[in-house]
C-alpha cells in the first residue's frame, strides 16, 4: 500500500491563487515555475529561437508596411462630453463611453452599454456615472467636481451625449 507523504489538496487556481485572474478572459496561471518545465535539446531551442525572431522580424515589417488605422470620425457638432478630476476622467462620445481612473481604463461601445447612471452626492462635490451592461455588471467612476454648480452642467450635457447615440431598444 502506497501513501503520499504532504498534503492531498490540489494547488489554488483562479481568484484565489491570482489576483488578475478574470473567469472567461485569461487562464488561470500554472503553478509550474521556469525551472521546473521541461529542458529542451540545445540543438531544438536553438532552432526554435531562430524561428521566432524570423517570425518577430516578419511581424514588424508588416506593421511598419500597414497603414496605421485612423479613428472613427466624429459626426460634425456631435455631442461629446468630458467630466475629469486628478484621477479619473470621464468621456462619452459618438464612439460610446470611456472610463479611466489612474493607470485603469476600459471603454464601452453604445451596443455593448445596458444603461448609464448618475449620481450625486447629497455633501461634497463628488459626481458619479454608473455605466451598466447587459450581463449585470455595472462599472462606476467618480468624479470630484470644482463646484456643486457643475453638477447640473454636466448632466444636461451628458443626457445630450445619451439622447443622441444611445438607443434603449437595441437589443
Amino acid at each position: 500500500m502506497e501513501q503520499r507523504i504532504g498534503s492531498s489538496s490540489q494547488p489554488l487556481e483562479g481568484a484565489g491563487f491570482d489576483p488578475a485572474f478574470i473567469p472567461g478572459l485569461t487562464s488561470p496561471a500554472s503553478g509550474r515555475t521556469k525551472d521546473e518545465e521541461p529542458e529542451k535539446e540545445p540543438e531544438v531551442a536553438e532552432a526554435e529561437s531562430a524561428e521566432d525572431a524570423e517570425e518577430t522580424a516578419e511581424a514588424e515589417v508588416a506593421e511598419e508596411a500597414a497603414p496605421e488605422p485612423e479613428e472613427d470620425a466624429a459626426p460634425e457638432g456631435g455631442p461629446v462630453f468630458e467630466a475629469s478630476d486628478r484621477r479619473a476622467k470621464l468621456v462619452a462620445d459618438h464612439r460610446g463611453v470611456r472610463l479611466s481612473l489612474d493607470d485603469q481604463e476600459c471603454e464601452f461601445r453604445w451596443d455593448e452599454i445596458g444603461a448609464v447612471e448618475t449620481e450625486t452626492a447629497r455633501f461634497g462635490k463628488r459626481y458619479t456615472v454608473t455605466v451598466h451592461t447587459p450581463d449585470r455588471r455595472w462599472y462606476p467612476i467618480e468624479i470630484e467636481a470644482p463646484a456643486r454648480s457643475r453638477f447640473t452642467e454636466w448632466d444636461s450635457q451628458l443626457d445630450a451625449v445619451l439622447d443622441a447615440y444611445f438607443e434603449e431598444d437595441a437589443e
